[in-house]
């Protein structure tokens, strides 16, 4: 409803951006995505890239993906964000389908999920990855400490039990969770306009 008390359609928020010569829309997950996020998922789990999920927490979380579409409606990357506090977003499952990396697809994906984090009000984004450079390009630097978390939100955030804020808080009990893969940070105060 409006402030006028008239219903209004609300249109699928969509981007559509030009990649070289590929044309790919993201736009908000739907539940029916749920299938082909496990199946990308999948083979990277396997390989210890991402870390394998139950079916239900991809369902519980869709709200927080983004897909990356190509021209003929195939899904060819996404990634979700995932706010953990006032000022402070997790990057999670970030990929890009085999047959389109390197052509610039998650770095449209990645983009959107720090433009929808800036949008929320989260100051800081985080990520745990292998693909330091590719984050590296987008701003993003090496995470040594949680000097960004004044103690009390500190202290506020190990009473979660989400296990993403866990590895953020570099807690011994997730590490074997954490693949080996590199905390990053980006403060999207100091980030440059993607475009």
């Amino acid at each position: 409803m409006s402030a006028a008390g008239t219903a209004e359609s609300s249109p699928e928020q969509k981007i559509t951006v030009t990649v070289g010569r590929m044309e790919i829309t993201v736009r908000p997950a739907r539940t029916q995505d749920v299938k082909v996020i496990r199946s990308m998922v999948q083979p990277l789990a396997t390989d210890r890239v991402l870390l394998d999920k139950d079916q239900v927490a991809y369902f519980e979380a869709i709200q927080e993906f983004l897909m990356a579409e190509n021209a003929d409606g195939e899904i060819v990357g996404f990634g979700a964000l995932h706010v953990m506090w006032e000022d402070l977003a997790e990057v999670r499952t970030l990929a890009t389908a085999d047959e389109f990396q390197g052509r610039g697809v998650g770095g449209v994906v990645l983009n959107a999920l720090l433009d929808k984090a800036a949008e929320l009000g989260v100051q800081h984004v985080f990520c745990l990855t292998f693909e330091t450079s590719f984050f590296k390009r987008h701003g993003f630097e090496v995470m040594n400490d949680q000097s960004v978390l004044d103690p009390s939100v500190f202290n506020q955030l190990l009473l979660s039990t989400d296990e993403g804020v866990a590895e953020f808080l570099d807690l011994a009990r997730v590490k074997p969770n954490t693949l080996g893969n590199t905390r990053m940070i980006v403060d999207l105060a100091k980030r440059s306009d993607p475009a």
